[in-house]
C-alpha cells in the first residue's frame, strides 16, 4: 500500500487562485466575475494583475451568470466566482437556462462548498449542488482534493469547451497531490490498489478515504481507493474495473447522500455490474454552525465512518 503524506494543510480556494491567475497570463481570453467576494475566492491576484477583464458585479449573482454568458458570445472564457450556494442554488434558472442550454463556455466556480463551511450555518452549507449540477445536460461537473488538484483543474478547464461546474472548500485541508500531476477531466485516479473493497471518494472525502485505507489495511483488508475529481463525465470504465476486481464498493462525499456521487456510481453499477455498495454523505438533512471538524465527526464523513462501511459491506459480498 502506498504511503500518502502532507507537508502542510492549504485551503483549495487559494489553489483555484492560483490556477485562475496562471491561465489568464496565458490565455488572454480568460475573464474574471465575482459577486462581492473577491478576497474569499482568492481572486485578488487576477484582478490585480488583470484589471480590465476583471468583473465586479456585486451582490447580484443571476446578473453575473446573465453577463458570463453574453461574454462567451464575443469569445470570452468567463470564469465566475462565489460561494456555492449562490453559485448554483441562487442561481439554477439563469445556468439552465443562459448557460447548460445553449453550452456557453463558462466556468462556474463555486467555493465554501459542503459542511465545512462551519460557522455560517445550514443556509450557507450547500449540500445539494453536486446533484443539481450534474443533472443539468451539457454541464460538466468537477469537485478536486486538495490545493494542488483544485490549481490545476482551474487551469485544465480552460481547454474544455462548454459550460463547468469547479467545487472546492474554505478550510485547509491536507496537500497530498503532486503539483506536477496533470489533470484529465473525466479520467479517475486510483491512488492505491486494492482487491477487497473499492473506495471512491472526491473533494475533501479523498484524504479520509486514503485514512480509512491505512486502518483497512493493519486489519489485513486490502481498499483500492480511487480519486474521483471528476462527478460528470464519470470515468464508467474505472469504476467498473474496480469493482469487479473487489466485488463491493463504498462511495464517500461531502455532500447529501442523495444525488451526489454515490448516486452516480449506483446508477452505474446498476446497469453494468450490480455489487453491494455503502454510501457515505450527509443522511438527507440540513447542516449546522459548527467548528468544520466537528461537523464533519458529526455527520459521519470521516475516516472510522468509512472504515465501518467498509466493514459493513464486505459482509454482504
Amino acid at each position: 500500500m502506498k504511503e500518502y503524506t502532507f507537508e502542510e494543510k492549504k485551503d483549495t480556494r487559494s489553489g483555484f487562485g492560483m490556477g485562475l491567475l496562471e491561465v489568464a497570463r496565458k490565455n488572454p481570453n480568460v475573464v474574471g466575475l465575482c459577486a462581492d467576494l473577491t478576497g474569499s475566492l482568492n481572486m485578488n491576484g487576477f484582478k490585480k494583475e488583470f484589471p480590465e477583464r476583471f468583473f465586479q458585479v456585486g451582490i447580484a449573482e443571476a446578473n453575473m451568470m446573465g453577463i458570463a454568458a453574453g461574454l462567451t458570445i464575443g469569445g470570452k472564457i468567463p470564469y465566475t466566482g462565489t460561494f456555492a450556494n449562490f453559485s448554483t442554488g441562487r442561481v439554477y434558472d439563469q445556468i439552465r437556462q443562459s448557460i447548460a442550454y445553449s453550452k456557453k463556455n463558462v466556468k462556474i466556480c463555486a467555493s465554501h462548498a459542503g459542511i465545512t463551511l462551519g460557522e455560517d450555518g445550514a443556509t450557507h452549507q450547500m449540500l445539494e449542488d453536486i446533484g443539481m449540477m450534474r443533472m443539468l445536460p451539457n454541464m460538466t461537473v468537477i469537485s478536486p482534493c486538495d490545493h494542488n488538484q483544485t490549481r490545476a483543474a482551474a487551469i485544465a478547464i480552460v481547454e474544455h469547451k462548454g459550460p463547468v461546474y469547479l467545487r472546492f472548500g474554505r478550510p485547509k485541508v491536507p496537500n497530498f497531490t503532486d503539483p506536477g500531476e496533470p489533470f484529465t477531466i473525466g479520467k479517475a485516479i486510483v491512488l492505491n490498489q486494492g482487491t477487497d473493497v473499492s473506495i471512491f471518494a472526491t473533494g475533501h472525502l479523498v484524504w479520509e478515504a486514503l485514512e480509512a485505507g491505512k486502518t483497512l489495511y493493519k486489519n489485513g483488508i486490502r481498499a483500492e481507493i480511487i480519486n474521483i475529481h471528476t462527478i460528470k463525465p464519470l470515468d464508467e470504465n474505472t469504476i467498473l474495473q474496480s469493482v469487479e476486481k473487489t466485488g463491493c464498493a463504498v462511495s464517500a462525499e461531502e455532500h447529501q447522500v442523495n444525488g451526489g456521487l454515490g448516486d452516480a456510481i449506483s446508477q452505474v453499477l446498476a446497469r453494468h455490474l450490480p455489487a453491494p455498495m455503502e454510501l457515505v454523505a450527509v443522511g438527507d438533512r440540513f447542516g449546522e454552525s459548527g467548528k468544520p471538524a466537528e461537523l464533519m465527526e458529526k455527520y459521519g464523513l470521516s475516516a472510522p465512518v468509512i472504515v465501518e462501511r467498509a466493514m459493513r459491506v464486505l459482509q454482504r459480498k
